[in-house]
């Protein structure tokens, strides 16, 4: 075999790898991924930390698989974490008042509903019950 030879079937088998890598990731089947949580029920207090992110316009937090945004004060949001596609943590764009997924840019409206693929199932959708107290913001997250 010559060296020319080999380069070429050395980079065709790499190429064909590669593909096969890349439309195995990108199927439209649905992947697994983290179950959204279920039964929640969990207040937050947005003057403790972690969670005083909350305090900011656009600001978000994880909790518990679970992604929480202030839209304005007084108004918040709250989706499963994990994009439905692969798996990967969504994050809040508070421009766009959306979630979205920085894996394969996956877009969700701010209820959760797929905007834009590749993910084609939706994003769970939590109540928010917002209660000012005397130390500041206290949201209720159940679903």
């Amino acid at each position: 075999m010559t060296r020319k030879e080999f380069l070429k079937l050395t980079g065709m088998t790499a190429g064909a790898y590669a593909l096969t890598r890349c439309l195995g990731a990108c199927s439209s089947t649905p992947q697994a991924y983290p179950t959204p949580p279920s039964n929640v029920n969990i207040t937050i207090n947005t003057w403790v930390s972690p969670y005083t992110d909350l305090l900011n316009n656009g600001g978000y937090v994880y909790v518990q698989g679970i992604i929480v945004a202030t839209v304005k004060p007084g108004e918040y949001l709250a989706v499963s974490e994990y994009c439905t596609h692969q798996g990967t943590a969504v994050v809040y764009q508070p421009a766009y008042n959306d979630f979205f997924c920085s894996a394969h840019s996956a877009t969700f409206a701010y209820t959760g509903a797929v905007v834009s693929g590749p993910a084609t199932v939706a994003l769970q959708q939590y109540s928010v019950t917002p209660k000012f107290t005397i130390n500041g913001w206290q949201i209720l997250v159940t679903g």
